[in-house]
Protein backbone atom coordinates (compact mmCIF):
# COMPACT_ATOMS: atom_id res chain seq x y z
CA UNK A 1 0.00 0.00 0.00
CA UNK A 2 1.49 3.18 -1.45
CA UNK A 3 2.35 5.59 1.52
CA UNK A 4 1.23 9.15 -0.08
CA UNK A 5 -1.79 7.64 -0.69
CA UNK A 6 -2.24 7.25 3.16
CA UNK A 7 -0.83 10.03 3.01
CA UNK A 8 -3.36 11.82 1.13
CA UNK A 9 -6.18 10.39 3.16
CA UNK A 10 -5.03 11.98 6.33
CA UNK A 11 -4.90 14.72 4.85
CA UNK A 12 -7.52 14.94 3.16
CA UNK A 13 -9.90 14.00 6.44
CA UNK A 14 -8.01 16.84 8.38
CA UNK A 15 -8.58 19.20 5.58
CA UNK A 16 -12.20 18.40 5.01
CA UNK A 17 -12.82 18.91 9.11
CA UNK A 18 -11.28 22.01 9.54
CA UNK A 19 -13.13 23.42 6.57
CA UNK A 20 -16.30 22.07 7.92
CA UNK A 21 -15.35 23.69 11.38
CA UNK A 22 -14.44 27.22 8.91
CA UNK A 23 -17.65 26.85 6.96
CA UNK A 24 -19.64 26.02 9.91
CA UNK A 25 -18.46 29.23 12.30
CA UNK A 26 -19.00 31.90 9.63
CA UNK A 27 -22.04 30.57 8.22
CA UNK A 28 -23.63 30.57 12.04
CA UNK A 29 -22.71 34.11 12.36
CA UNK A 30 -23.78 35.23 9.47
CA UNK A 31 -26.88 33.82 10.35
CA UNK A 32 -26.84 34.78 13.54
CA UNK A 33 -26.55 38.27 12.58
CA UNK A 34 -29.59 38.23 10.66
CA UNK A 35 -31.57 37.32 13.78
CA UNK A 36 -32.30 33.95 12.83
CA UNK A 37 -32.78 31.56 15.90
CA UNK A 38 -30.12 29.42 17.66
CA UNK A 39 -32.28 26.06 16.91
CA UNK A 40 -33.00 26.94 13.22
CA UNK A 41 -28.94 27.78 12.88
CA UNK A 42 -28.62 24.57 14.93
CA UNK A 43 -30.74 22.25 13.11
CA UNK A 44 -30.30 23.75 9.39
CA UNK A 45 -26.57 24.68 9.69
CA UNK A 46 -24.93 22.93 11.48
CA UNK A 47 -26.67 19.73 11.04
CA UNK A 48 -26.13 20.60 7.02
CA UNK A 49 -22.63 22.14 7.54
CA UNK A 50 -21.61 18.93 9.46
CA UNK A 51 -22.31 16.44 6.49
CA UNK A 52 -20.43 18.90 4.06
CA UNK A 53 -17.74 16.77 3.80
CA UNK A 54 -19.94 14.12 2.79
CA UNK A 55 -21.36 16.23 -0.07
CA UNK A 56 -17.59 17.51 -1.26
CA UNK A 57 -16.42 13.59 -1.18
CA UNK A 58 -19.48 12.13 -3.13
CA UNK A 59 -20.09 15.30 -5.99
CA UNK A 60 -16.02 14.48 -6.47
CA UNK A 61 -16.72 10.98 -6.72
CA UNK A 62 -19.14 11.42 -9.05
CA UNK A 63 -17.31 13.84 -10.98
CA UNK A 64 -14.90 11.13 -11.42
CA UNK A 65 -17.66 8.68 -12.59
CA UNK A 66 -16.81 6.58 -8.99
CA UNK A 67 -20.12 5.45 -8.11
CA UNK A 68 -19.33 2.95 -5.49
CA UNK A 69 -17.27 5.79 -3.69
CA UNK A 70 -20.23 8.37 -3.85
CA UNK A 71 -22.96 5.48 -2.78
CA UNK A 72 -20.41 3.77 -0.33
CA UNK A 73 -19.83 7.52 1.13
CA UNK A 74 -23.65 8.27 1.64
CA UNK A 75 -24.06 4.93 3.14
CA UNK A 76 -21.41 4.34 4.88
CA UNK A 77 -21.70 7.77 6.90
CA UNK A 78 -25.52 7.01 8.06
CA UNK A 79 -25.02 4.11 9.41
CA UNK A 80 -21.49 5.53 11.55
CA UNK A 81 -23.82 7.99 12.44
CA UNK A 82 -26.58 6.22 14.18
CA UNK A 83 -24.42 3.26 15.28
CA UNK A 84 -21.12 4.98 15.75
CA UNK A 85 -21.57 8.76 16.84
CA UNK A 86 -25.21 8.04 18.39
CA UNK A 87 -23.87 5.12 20.08
CA UNK A 88 -20.48 6.82 21.76
CA UNK A 89 -22.85 9.91 22.19
CA UNK A 90 -24.84 7.71 24.66
CA UNK A 91 -22.09 5.86 26.04
CA UNK A 92 -20.17 9.01 26.89
CA UNK A 93 -23.01 10.98 27.92
CA UNK A 94 -24.14 8.74 30.34
CA UNK A 95 -27.94 8.22 28.16
CA UNK A 96 -29.14 10.17 25.84
CA UNK A 97 -33.21 11.68 26.87
CA UNK A 98 -34.83 13.51 23.72
CA UNK A 99 -36.78 15.88 24.67
CA UNK A 100 -37.83 18.36 21.89
CA UNK A 101 -40.41 17.77 19.74
CA UNK A 102 -39.04 18.19 16.24
CA UNK A 103 -35.96 15.95 16.79
CA UNK A 104 -38.74 13.16 17.53
CA UNK A 105 -40.39 13.95 14.29
CA UNK A 106 -37.00 13.70 12.20
CA UNK A 107 -36.37 10.31 13.52
CA UNK A 108 -39.80 8.52 11.36
CA UNK A 109 -38.55 11.51 8.74
CA UNK A 110 -35.13 9.85 8.53
CA UNK A 111 -36.55 5.90 8.63
CA UNK A 112 -38.65 6.94 5.56
CA UNK A 113 -36.24 8.88 3.79
CA UNK A 114 -33.99 5.91 4.03
CA UNK A 115 -36.58 3.45 2.76
CA UNK A 116 -37.52 6.03 -0.27
CA UNK A 117 -33.55 5.32 -1.10
CA UNK A 118 -33.73 1.75 -0.59
CA UNK A 119 -36.95 1.31 -3.55
CA UNK A 120 -35.23 3.77 -5.90
CA UNK A 121 -31.78 1.47 -6.10
CA UNK A 122 -34.06 -1.63 -6.91
CA UNK A 123 -33.40 -1.30 -10.20
CA UNK A 124 -29.96 -1.11 -9.86
CA UNK A 125 -29.36 3.04 -11.08
CA UNK A 126 -30.00 6.14 -9.14
CA UNK A 127 -31.01 8.34 -12.03
CA UNK A 128 -31.00 12.24 -12.44
CA UNK A 129 -34.78 12.08 -12.00
CA UNK A 130 -34.25 10.23 -8.53
CA UNK A 131 -31.64 12.90 -7.77
CA UNK A 132 -34.08 15.84 -8.40
CA UNK A 133 -36.97 14.42 -6.21
CA UNK A 134 -34.49 14.01 -3.05
CA UNK A 135 -32.96 17.80 -3.65
CA UNK A 136 -36.99 18.81 -3.68
CA UNK A 137 -37.46 16.71 -0.23
CA UNK A 138 -34.18 18.19 1.27
CA UNK A 139 -36.17 22.27 0.09
CA UNK A 140 -39.38 20.98 1.93
CA UNK A 141 -37.93 19.59 4.39
CA UNK A 142 -35.77 22.53 5.24
CA UNK A 143 -38.57 24.76 4.81
CA UNK A 144 -40.61 22.93 6.98
CA UNK A 145 -37.76 22.75 9.71
CA UNK A 146 -37.93 26.46 9.65
CA UNK A 147 -41.18 27.14 10.02
CA UNK A 148 -41.85 24.43 12.69
CA UNK A 149 -38.76 26.49 14.87
CA UNK A 150 -40.52 29.55 14.79
CA UNK A 151 -41.29 28.45 18.57
CA UNK A 152 -39.14 26.51 20.54
CA UNK A 153 -39.07 25.66 24.20
CA UNK A 154 -37.27 27.23 26.03
CA UNK A 155 -34.98 24.78 27.43
CA UNK A 156 -34.61 23.95 23.83
CA UNK A 157 -33.60 27.65 22.99
CA UNK A 158 -31.54 27.77 25.90
CA UNK A 159 -29.31 24.77 24.80
CA UNK A 160 -28.77 25.51 20.92
CA UNK A 161 -28.01 29.25 22.61
CA UNK A 162 -25.15 28.00 25.13
CA UNK A 163 -23.83 25.46 22.33
CA UNK A 164 -23.67 27.78 19.32
CA UNK A 165 -22.49 30.82 21.53
CA UNK A 166 -24.66 33.09 19.72
CA UNK A 167 -22.97 35.87 21.28
CA UNK A 168 -19.73 35.38 20.77
CA UNK A 169 -20.61 34.64 16.80
CA UNK A 170 -22.01 38.63 16.71
CA UNK A 171 -19.09 39.97 17.65
CA UNK A 172 -16.50 39.12 14.19
CA UNK A 173 -16.88 41.36 11.65
CA UNK A 174 -18.53 40.73 8.32
CA UNK A 175 -15.13 40.25 6.76
CA UNK A 176 -14.00 37.45 8.92
CA UNK A 177 -17.30 35.92 8.46
CA UNK A 178 -17.05 35.42 4.74
CA UNK A 179 -13.49 35.10 5.18
CA UNK A 180 -14.05 32.11 7.35
CA UNK A 181 -17.07 30.73 4.89
CA UNK A 182 -14.62 30.68 1.57
CA UNK A 183 -11.81 29.18 3.48
CA UNK A 184 -13.72 26.66 4.47
CA UNK A 185 -15.53 26.23 1.08
CA UNK A 186 -11.92 25.80 -0.51
CA UNK A 187 -10.59 23.44 2.46
CA UNK A 188 -13.60 21.04 1.44
CA UNK A 189 -12.92 21.08 -1.82
CA UNK A 190 -9.10 20.35 -1.71
CA UNK A 191 -10.04 17.81 0.70
CA UNK A 192 -12.28 15.99 -0.71
CA UNK A 193 -9.86 15.71 -3.89
CA UNK A 194 -7.06 14.64 -1.41
CA UNK A 195 -9.41 12.03 0.16
CA UNK A 196 -11.49 10.77 -3.38
CA UNK A 197 -7.71 10.53 -4.99
CA UNK A 198 -6.05 8.52 -1.63
CA UNK A 199 -8.77 6.44 -1.11
CA UNK A 200 -9.28 5.27 -4.73
CA UNK A 201 -5.42 4.32 -4.47
CA UNK A 202 -5.75 2.19 -1.74
CA UNK A 203 -8.51 0.41 -2.85
CA UNK A 204 -6.13 -0.53 -6.39
CA UNK A 205 -3.28 -0.97 -4.13
CA UNK A 206 -5.01 -3.65 -1.34
CA UNK A 207 -7.62 -5.12 -4.22
CA UNK A 208 -10.32 -3.63 -2.55
CA UNK A 209 -13.44 -2.92 -3.98
CA UNK A 210 -14.42 1.17 -4.03
CA UNK A 211 -17.44 0.39 -2.20
CA UNK A 212 -16.12 -0.96 1.06
CA UNK A 213 -13.10 1.48 1.15
CA UNK A 214 -16.01 4.16 0.65
CA UNK A 215 -18.31 2.17 3.53
CA UNK A 216 -15.59 2.57 5.89
CA UNK A 217 -12.37 5.00 5.46
CA UNK A 218 -14.13 7.68 3.49
CA UNK A 219 -17.81 7.33 5.91
CA UNK A 220 -15.68 7.29 8.90
CA UNK A 221 -13.39 10.39 8.13
CA UNK A 222 -16.07 12.58 6.36
CA UNK A 223 -18.23 11.77 10.03
CA UNK A 224 -15.87 13.40 12.07
CA UNK A 225 -17.66 16.69 12.21
CA UNK A 226 -20.44 14.69 13.36
CA UNK A 227 -18.80 12.51 15.64
CA UNK A 228 -16.87 15.73 17.17
CA UNK A 229 -20.29 17.68 17.28
CA UNK A 230 -22.96 15.10 18.89
CA UNK A 231 -19.91 13.67 21.64
CA UNK A 232 -18.92 16.78 22.80
CA UNK A 233 -22.34 18.19 22.84
CA UNK A 234 -23.59 15.42 24.81
CA UNK A 235 -20.55 15.54 27.36
CA UNK A 236 -21.86 18.79 28.02
CA UNK A 237 -25.57 17.93 28.76
CA UNK A 238 -27.05 19.41 25.28
CA UNK A 239 -28.29 15.64 24.02
CA UNK A 240 -31.25 17.25 21.87
CA UNK A 241 -28.39 18.18 19.96
CA UNK A 242 -26.38 15.65 19.70
CA UNK A 243 -29.57 13.42 18.69
CA UNK A 244 -30.40 16.13 16.15
CA UNK A 245 -27.27 16.36 14.48
CA UNK A 246 -26.83 13.02 13.75
CA UNK A 247 -30.61 12.78 12.41
CA UNK A 248 -30.41 15.89 10.38
CA UNK A 249 -26.58 15.14 8.80
CA UNK A 250 -28.53 11.70 7.88
CA UNK A 251 -31.51 13.03 5.61
CA UNK A 252 -28.94 15.65 4.39
CA UNK A 253 -26.47 13.08 3.35
CA UNK A 254 -29.56 11.16 1.16
CA UNK A 255 -31.52 14.08 0.32
CA UNK A 256 -28.48 16.74 -0.68
CA UNK A 257 -25.28 14.86 -0.88
CA UNK A 258 -26.42 11.63 -3.10
CA UNK A 259 -29.28 13.91 -4.72
CA UNK A 260 -26.79 16.43 -5.67
CA UNK A 261 -24.21 13.48 -7.08
CA UNK A 262 -26.81 11.97 -9.29
CA UNK A 263 -28.03 15.33 -10.50
CA UNK A 264 -24.58 16.69 -11.21
CA UNK A 265 -22.62 12.84 -12.42
CA UNK A 266 -21.69 12.96 -16.01
CA UNK A 267 -23.95 9.28 -15.99
CA UNK A 268 -26.50 7.70 -14.20
CA UNK A 269 -25.15 6.67 -10.75
CA UNK A 270 -24.80 2.87 -10.88
CA UNK A 271 -25.30 0.73 -7.61
CA UNK A 272 -23.66 -2.20 -6.97
CA UNK A 273 -25.20 -5.62 -5.89
CA UNK A 274 -23.66 -5.66 -2.48
CA UNK A 275 -24.70 -1.96 -1.85
CA UNK A 276 -28.40 -2.82 -3.28
CA UNK A 277 -28.84 -5.97 -1.61
CA UNK A 278 -26.83 -5.54 1.55
CA UNK A 279 -25.26 -2.22 2.38
CA UNK A 280 -28.64 -0.30 1.74
CA UNK A 281 -30.89 -2.32 3.58
CA UNK A 282 -29.01 -2.32 6.16
CA UNK A 283 -28.78 1.22 6.73
CA UNK A 284 -32.01 1.42 6.34
CA UNK A 285 -32.61 -0.77 9.68
CA UNK A 286 -30.25 0.54 11.39
CA UNK A 287 -32.72 3.80 11.35
CA UNK A 288 -35.93 1.66 11.87
CA UNK A 289 -33.45 0.61 14.84
CA UNK A 290 -34.14 3.76 16.21
CA UNK A 291 -37.78 3.92 16.38
CA UNK A 292 -38.49 1.26 19.15
CA UNK A 293 -35.22 2.81 21.53
CA UNK A 294 -36.69 6.74 21.39
CA UNK A 295 -40.32 4.84 22.08
CA UNK A 296 -38.53 4.03 25.24
CA UNK A 297 -39.42 7.19 27.08
CA UNK A 298 -37.54 8.70 24.02
CA UNK A 299 -33.94 7.81 25.90
CA UNK A 300 -31.08 5.88 24.53
CA UNK A 301 -29.60 4.48 27.64
CA UNK A 302 -25.77 3.91 27.89
CA UNK A 303 -26.24 0.19 27.14
CA UNK A 304 -28.48 0.42 24.46
CA UNK A 305 -25.65 3.15 22.94
CA UNK A 306 -22.73 0.16 24.11
CA UNK A 307 -25.17 -2.36 21.41
CA UNK A 308 -24.76 0.38 18.94
CA UNK A 309 -21.36 0.78 19.28
CA UNK A 310 -20.92 -3.03 18.98
CA UNK A 311 -22.44 -3.65 15.92
CA UNK A 312 -21.00 -1.16 14.05
CA UNK A 313 -17.60 -3.42 14.98
CA UNK A 314 -19.17 -6.45 13.80
CA UNK A 315 -20.52 -4.54 10.66
CA UNK A 316 -17.08 -3.19 9.68
CA UNK A 317 -15.67 -6.60 10.32
CA UNK A 318 -18.47 -7.85 8.18
CA UNK A 319 -17.20 -5.62 5.35
CA UNK A 320 -13.43 -6.85 6.14
CA UNK A 321 -14.05 -10.59 6.11
CA UNK A 322 -16.14 -9.95 2.82
CA UNK A 323 -13.80 -8.25 0.98
CA UNK A 324 -10.62 -10.44 1.88
CA UNK A 325 -12.64 -13.43 0.95
CA UNK A 326 -11.86 -14.69 4.75
CA UNK A 327 -12.68 -18.15 5.17
CA UNK A 328 -14.60 -17.16 8.49
CA UNK A 329 -16.99 -15.05 6.70
CA UNK A 330 -19.77 -17.37 6.11
CA UNK A 331 -19.89 -18.32 9.84
CA UNK A 332 -19.92 -15.15 10.83
CA UNK A 333 -22.70 -13.72 8.57
CA UNK A 334 -24.61 -16.61 9.96
CA UNK A 335 -24.17 -15.96 13.28
CA UNK A 336 -25.37 -12.31 12.92
CA UNK A 337 -28.39 -13.42 10.56
CA UNK A 338 -29.83 -16.01 12.74
CA UNK A 339 -28.71 -15.68 16.06
CA UNK A 340 -27.74 -11.83 17.32
CA UNK A 341 -29.61 -9.67 15.16
CA UNK A 342 -33.53 -11.59 15.93
CA UNK A 343 -31.87 -11.54 19.35
CA UNK A 344 -31.63 -8.21 19.49
CA UNK A 345 -35.02 -7.20 17.15
CA UNK A 346 -36.83 -9.25 19.79
CA UNK A 347 -35.36 -6.75 22.58
CA UNK A 348 -36.32 -3.57 20.48
CA UNK A 349 -39.67 -5.02 20.58
CA UNK A 350 -40.17 -5.84 23.72
CA UNK A 351 -38.46 -2.61 25.09
CA UNK A 352 -40.93 -0.71 22.77
CA UNK A 353 -44.38 -3.05 23.95
CA UNK A 354 -42.63 -1.77 27.97
CA UNK A 355 -42.84 1.85 27.00
CA UNK A 356 -46.19 1.99 24.98
CA UNK A 357 -47.71 -0.32 28.06
CA UNK A 358 -46.43 2.28 30.65
CA UNK A 359 -47.33 5.46 28.50
CA UNK A 360 -50.99 3.63 28.70
CA UNK A 361 -51.09 2.93 32.04
CA UNK A 362 -50.27 6.29 32.85
CA UNK A 363 -52.88 7.90 30.52
CA UNK A 364 -55.55 6.23 32.12
CA UNK A 365 -54.24 6.93 35.42
CA UNK A 366 -54.45 10.48 34.83
CA UNK A 367 -57.93 10.50 33.24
Amino acid sequence: MSVIAVISVLAGIGVLVVGAEFLVRGASSVAARTGISSVVIGLTVVAFGTSTPELAVSLQSAFDDKADLAIGNVVGSNIANVLLILGLSAVAGGGLVVAQRLVRLDVPLMVLVSGVMWLMVLDGEITKLDGAVLVVGLVVYTGWTVIAAKRPDPAAQAEYDEALEVTTLRRTSYLVDIGLIVAGLGGLILGARLLVSGASDIAGDLGVPDLVIGLTVVAVGTSMPELATSVLAAIRGERDIAVGNVVGSNLFNIMSVLGLSAVVSPSTLLVSDGARTFDIPVMTAVAVACLPVFFNGYAIRRWEGAVFVAYYAAYVAYLVLDATEHAAQETFGTVMAFFVLPLTALTLVAVAYNAWRAGRASRISTS
